[in-house]
């Protein structure tokens, strides 16, 4: 059974702002109101501990610590929880390079920004698949 979009709890990690509103509203498109955004892997980092993201949607180029960096230290996370926390990369980058260095971490989706309504709910679902 798939957790239901509407109670999933997403976290938004994004550095521009329009990009992070644009998110936010095709989220709340979705019915998904549970959201936290960090501008950057440091905070998103931190966050974690306390929010618990069902879900976490991260941009990959990010200053001081961008997606790859930031999922990295996620996957050897002391909470096992928060370790396997399906992820969906977005990014307006989708070179070779990029897309390997995304999956080498371990991530459910890679999305071209700005992600369109259909695509975010498909890897959503997808991501969310038997948690």
């Amino acid at each position: 059974r798939t957790m239901a979009l509407d109670s999933t709890k997403v976290l938004v990690v994004e550095d521009d702002a329009v990009m992070t509103s644009f998110v936010l509203k095709t989220l709340a498109r979705l019915s998904i109101e549970n959201v936290e955004v960090c501008v950057d892997g440091t905070s998103a980092l931190k966050l974690v501990n306390t929010f618990q993201p069902d879900v976490i949607l991260t941009d990959v180029h990010m200053k001081p610590v961008n997606g790859i960096e930031f999922i990295q230290n996620l996957r050897g996370h002391a909470n096992a929880k928060l370790r396997t926390t399906p992820v969906i990369f977005m990014s307006a980058d989708s070179s070779r390079e990029t897309l390997g260095n995304t999956m080498a971490v371990d991530s459910v989706a890679y999305i071209v920004k700005p992600p369109r309504l259909e695509t975010l709910r498909a890897k959503l679902e997808q991501a969310l698949q038997g948690r």
